[in-house]
């Protein structure tokens, strides 16, 4: 069955390449370029064609108006395939095409030109490519941000406007949030069904890895950058992005453990980081506290008042001429007793995935060139 599959992918991606040598010419397509886009994503996982992806990098170095026909092709590619394989290798191309550094490519991709966000392999049952699908979702969720961000960075640059140093802070400290929300999404990218002990996985997860130093990197010298800078007005946004940027540092840690141990080559070491001043971090943290709002006599009087207000009182006495009674509190248990049945009900279920099979692979980096 699996040499049938096999087969049938090799035909597949024979009459596409068929088909692009037969191809009516236009401004928009050129057919080298093309044929090494079909067999730099071939349905092939077991390997990926190295030498026509730098080919393809290489057509997009040398003409930026090759980039249409790289956005035709792929988008083709993408729309017309149900293989996760194709799919998968697909966004490691763009990815590499991102990496290029090409100010004047990247400037015009913006957002990818297809959607994965919900794609399903169609080429076997649910069981055996869930795992699949969602990688394929979660590495698109990324990467479409992450074009998208890289594009309005150079358009940005592009407008060469002069900024008061006010909001050249503000631009930073955006800046700096966008790219901690980019590495939220990479981190989620990752292999968690038992049958993803795949080379190809193993491959995208290298491309991951490297990204993932190179945006975190980026956030630490934004930081680092900014903190002398943020004034008063600044120095709360100031503080959470400092307070994330811990916080992501220990998740990016424990994410290399995992590709560490799931073999992924480039995760074998841990990379270090230069840390934000502790001095530094210290006077925004005095300036936030000394920026808070005070609260005047007459507010403090106005919460104290409504918090007796807010009492409720467990039960309480009635005197009348004839006799004297007591309120009952059974309708006060049986509302808190009803709400947190209510609560728990709504609770989600806990779901546990199973853990992977670590193997060791040694494969080179598609996206370094």
């Amino acid at each position: 069955m699996k040499l049938w599959k096999r087969a049938a992918a090799a035909i597949k991606d024979r009459k596409s390449l068929l088909a692009v040598g037969f191809s009516r010419r236009t401004s928009y397509r050129n057919a080298d370029l093309e044929a090494a886009i079909i067999k730099a994503t071939s349905h092939d996982d077991s390997s990926v064609d190295y030498s026509n992806a730098h080919r393809v990098y290489k057509w997009i170095r040398a003409s930026p108006l090759n980039l249409k026909t790289l956005i035709h092709a792929v988008s083709s590619r993408v729309n017309h395939t149900r293989s996760w394989i194709v799919a998968l290798k697909s966004l490691m191309l763009l990815h590499g095409v991102l990496s290029c550094k090409v100010p004047s490519v990247v400037g015009e991709i913006r957002r990818l030109p297809f959607d994965l966000s919900d794609f399903c392999d169609g080429h076997s049952c649910l069981s055996k490519t869930w795992g699949f699908n969602i990688f394929v979702r979660a590495y698109f969720a990324f990467l479409h941000n992450y074009s998208s961000f890289l594009s309005d960075q150079i358009q940005r640059h592009r407008g060469n406007r002069r900024l008061e140093k006010a909001d050249s802070v503000n631009q930073e400290l955006d800046r700096i949030q966008k790219l901690q929300s980019l590495l939220d999404l990479i981190l989620q990218i990752r292999p968690i069904a038992d049958n993803m002990k795949r080379t190809l996985i193993l491959e995208a997860m290298d491309c991951i890895v490297v990204e993932s130093i190179n945006i975190y990197g980026r956030i630490c010298s934004g930081v680092i950058k900014i903190l002398p800078s943020a004034g008063k007005t600044n120095a709360a946004t100031a503080l959470k992005i400092i307070n994330k940027a811990k916080s992501q540092g220990e998740d990016l840690a424990l994410f290399f453990d995992f590709c560490k141990g799931f073999g992924v080559s480039n995760a074998k070491d841990t990379p270090q980081f230069v840390s934000i001043p502790k001095a530094e971090v210290e006077a925004i943290e005095k300036t936030v506290e000394e920026n808070k709002p005070k609260k005047d006599e007459e507010e403090e009087e106005d919460e104290k008042k409504a918090m007796v207000v807010l009492e409720t009182p467990k039960s309480q006495t009635i005197i009348t001429e004839k006799w004297e009674t007591f309120e009952e509190e059974d309708d006060y248990y049986y509302f808190n007793e009803k709400a947190i049945q209510e609560y728990q009900n709504h609770l989600p279920p806990i779901v546990s995935n199973p853990q992977p099979v670590y193997i060791e692979y040694s494969m080179p980096d598609l996206i370094t060139f």
